[in-house]
């Protein structure tokens, strides 16, 4: 989008009609798209009855959406400039709408993986595009708040998303986790089509299919060897080994394309900013722990300490409330009154601890102790995501927006996706390592079989039910290990992006250069 276009927007004056309307339905639609990443996880068994499949092949109905979302992140900024952004992102919402009603409607799993591929193409464009409405409907002095309030969708959405799928499904059928976004999609559509500006596309654009091809090939292959690679027993499986080699080369040609063809999809004039370059790198970071501490929760309170599917996935909320606090706080104190960076340098060692904390969790924790941390956990994120995402756009060129807010959304997803996998990795091989160093010691020359009479007569295992008792009291030990020492090296992670901050620029006073 050019420079003149975007200077006759609205808001360069600072004053936009109806800016709470335009809120309201791009956080609607970032939300619809956010929540469909994980609102069907709780469904799959439910699909695989009606669908006639096998557990192994109903988890393509999350993957296809994932990999489909994700190679169409990165062209967003372009397809916005090309076709204007309002036409985008109204086509968009409508197609998401549309597949979304279709998923609901399907018959086999051949139908539902094409319509929710269709799904993740739609909704690729949906949040990198209500960010940067947000940010171009909000002066440069309220940029915090637009971002609290963007950033509140994006932290709450896969808090949410399990919790409303399994109460949807429970109520009524799987088929109501997609036909819950028609009403939703409907409204936020027509208000869109009232109330949003409307700018202009370039037709002299030429797409760079070269680039996308390239690119998309990296992302998709990478998206899939990290989804299959714990199923398929990563490195000693061929399809992993393939599918991380075309990642590796996909995204190694994209790189050098970006940089020497004439006018690539993605421009580089968007890496020359240092601030923002260094704000994706730990979005990218930061993406890994978010969702992977999520991933980690859910299966820790129900297979260990013996909570109930709907408690907990509600043992959620409490992190999800405190992010939006942080989110507020951040925004009233970011920019004139506490340097941006102090922020999330306090975040970001506050997360360290309170993941540090987690690796000493037991079963036995008290439920004051596990909302009182996860609470000062979901603080410690808002008081990084908001300045974060400030500090991203704070020195940015204005025509830049939109590309950028499409690669800060993929950086996050693919940081989302390594975490995931590599905590499930992770989880899976030192379960396993602490499984058989307990069970080496099961002997009849342990003393405790030995002088202990009832130990002995209960934990027998030369005896069935001694040998049963002992193997599920050394298999919870063991996953006990396992989540103490995943939480133990995601607070690590957090190092650096405390080194990012060394890199950014405070942002001054006035808005970024056209």
């Amino acid at each position: 989008m050019s420079a003149a276009t975007l200077s006759a927007l609205p808001a360069s004056t600072g004053v936009v009609p109806h800016r709470t309307i335009l809120t309201v339905c791009a956080m609607t639609a970032t939300l619809m798209q956010i929540l469909d990443s994980t609102i069907a996880n709780v469904a799959l068994p439910y699909m695989q009855g009606t669908l006639n499949t096998t557990m192994d092949q109903v988890t393509w109905v999350l993957t296809s959406y994932v990999i489909a979302s994700a190679i169409m992140t990165a062209p967003v900024g372009w397809l916005a400039n090309r076709y204007g952004r309002k036409n985008l992102f109204i086509g968009s919402l409508i197609g998401f709408t549309l597949t979304s009603m279709l998923c609901g409607m399907a018959q086999s799993l051949e139908q539902m993986v094409v319509f929710r591929v269709l799904q993740g193409v739609c909704g690729a464009a949906l949040s990198p595009l209500s960010q940067a409405v947000m940010l171009d409907i909000y002066p440069f002095e309220k940029r915090a708040q637009a971002m609290a309030i963007f950033g509140m969708g994006i932290m709450v959405g896969p808090i949410m998303g399990p919790t409303l799928g399994g109460y949807l499904t429970d109520a009524f059928d799987w088929r109501f986790v997609f036909y819950v976004n028609l009403p939703f999609g409907i409204l936020a559509t027509v208000g869109l089509m009232i109330f949003m500006p409307r700018t202009p596309g370039q037709d002299h654009l030429r797409f760079d299919w070269t680039g996308f091809a390239v690119l998309a090939l990296g992302v998709g292959a990478l998206q899939m060897a990290l989804d299959r690679g714990q199923t398929e027993d990563w490195f000693s499986s061929r399809e992993i080994i393939i599918e991380f080699v075309l990642a590796g080369l996909g995204l190694y040609l994209f790189v050098v394309h970006m940089f020497t063809a004439q006018k690539p999809f993605v421009p580089v004039g968007l890496f020359k900013d240092r601030n923002f370059t260094a704000a994706m790198l730990m979005m990218f970071c930061t993406g890994t722990i978010m969702m992977a501490s999520s991933a980690l929760l859910a299966p820790f309170l129900q297979n260990l300490a013996g909570y109930p599917v709907s408690t907990a996935g509600a043992a959620m909320a409490p992190r999800g409330l405190g992010t939006m606090a942080a989110m507020l706080i951040a925004s009233r104190l970011g920019g004139k009154w506490v340097d941006q960076r102090k922020l999330m340098a306090f975040g970001l060692i506050s997360l360290g601890f309170t993941l540090h904390s987690m690796s000493t969790w037991t079963p036995d924790m008290s439920e004051s102790q596990m909302v009182t941390t996860l609470v000062v956990q979901g603080f410690c994120m808002g008081f990084i995501f908001n300045p974060m995402t400030v500090v991203a756009f704070a020195t940015l060129p204005t025509r830049y927006r939109a590309d950028a807010a499409a690669m800060q959304n993929l950086s996050r997803n693919i940081g989302a996706a390594i975490g995931i996998s590599v905590t499930s990795f992770m989880l899976t091989r030192t379960s396993q390592a602490s499984h058989t160093d307990m069970a080496a010691n099961i002997t009849p020359f342990n003393r405790i079989f030995q002088h202990h009479d009832a130990v002995a007569h209960f934990l027998n295992p030369a005896t069935t039910p001694g040998a049963s008792v002992l193997e599920a009291l050394i298999q919870r030990q063991s996953q006990i290990i396992g989540f103490a020492n995943d939480y133990r090296m995601m607070s690590w992670v957090v190092v650096p992006p405390l080194l990012l901050l060394l890199f950014m620029r405070r942002p001054g006073s006035m808005p970024p250069p056209r």
